[in-house]
């Protein structure tokens, strides 16, 4: 009698939804390049409707895959590295309903309402969780940021657009001395701390996401008011993104996997502020300074995209579960 050796498990792992992440960002800075009257919207509705589908998906295969895990759903949660990971299901939540919310206001309210207090939740038992236990300063990395900067100030953009303005500032404070607070253990590890594992680097991009997700909360509340706290986000927006480029050398020594899309939200969101200072300040051409944003964003993500299938096809995207 022959026995068969058992393959190696493959799976989900809550990472896999900055796919989604990456691809609503990119959605959103289309839409919000039709807002301002410098693209079709039709694109960003284009990019909303795979998105979503891309998020159902991996939705559905998460769900069904967690419970059959060792820990269940407890073990994800508090998992040190790929823990904070798991607010990106509705936070990507949100953005849908924002994209959903020109076309049909009611539902896109309350899909938004559910998912913007999912977020919060989420993200309130998560920074309660890592009080309570015995959290190593080495594993923190930049995606700790996620479940109450990110979504804080992806709530309050929604918030406002949704015309909830009370609300849309509660989530800013929510949001930015979220910032202020977990950033700052955050880029204290960084600096003075052993450099993250490889696997992990890509994570730094996430660095240049909540002072672009501050400006445009900001502008979303203040109907695209330029003033003094819009000017500092948009300096300290342009310090994040030279810090970018000077990681450009360890980002090129890295292999690719699930860990770069960490690159695609936030550098969209970056692209979607530009688009406002573009429009804005209106230079010589300013069109086609706007439409190369546009296209050079679209290209880095579709680039992912293409890597991301090409590793699945080769089955060295998947990672292996225990």
């Amino acid at each position: 009698m022959t026995t068969r050796t058992a393959r190696p498990q493959v799976g989900i792992t809550p990472n896999m939804f900055g796919i989604a992440y990456g691809m609503a960002g990119l959605a959103v800075c289309w839409g919000y390049a039709a807002m301002l009257g410098l693209a079709p919207a039709v694109v960003a509705d284009v990019l909303f409707i795979l998105t979503a589908v891309v998020w159902l998906a991996l939705v559905v295969g998460y769900l069904s895959q967690v419970p059959r895990r060792r820990g269940g759903w407890r073990a994800e949660l508090t998992d040190p590295v790929l823990g904070p990971f798991v607010s990106l299901i509705p936070i990507v939540g949100m953005l849908l309903a924002i994209g959903l919310l020109p076309h049909a206001s009611a539902a896109g309210r309350w899909l938004f309402a559910i998912f913007a207090a999912a977020t919060t939740v989420l993200a309130g038992w998560m920074t309660g969780q890592w009080i309570v236990e015995d959290l190593d300063l080495d594993t923190l990395h930049s995606g700790y940021v996620l479940p109450a900067v990110a979504g804080g100030l992806i709530a309050s953009i929604g918030a406002a657009l949704a015309g909830w303005t009370g609300l849309a500032h509660a989530f800013m404070g929510l949001g930015v001395l979220s910032w202020l607070l977990i950033g700052s253990v955050i880029m204290a590890r960084l600096m003075f701390r052993a450099p993250l594992p490889r696997p992990l680097k890509p994570t730094l991009a996430i660095e240049v996401a909540p002072p672009a997700l501050a400006g445009l909360a900001y502008l979303a509340i203040t109907h695209g008011r330029v003033d003094l706290v819009a000017l500092a986000l948009g300096g300290f927006t342009a310090l994040a993104v030279i810090v970018q480029l000077r990681l450009i050398p360890v980002y090129r020594r890295l292999a690719f996997g699930p860990a770069f899309w960490s690159f695609a939200f936030p550098y969209a969101a970056v692209a979607t502020f530009a688009l406002h200072w573009i429009n804005y300040g209106r230079p010589v051409g300013y069109k086609i300074w706007a439409w190369v944003v546009l296209l050079a964003i679209t290209a880095f993500i579709a680039a992912l995209a293409a890597e991301t299938t090409a590793a699945l096809a080769r089955r060295r995207f998947l990672p292996q579960l225990r």
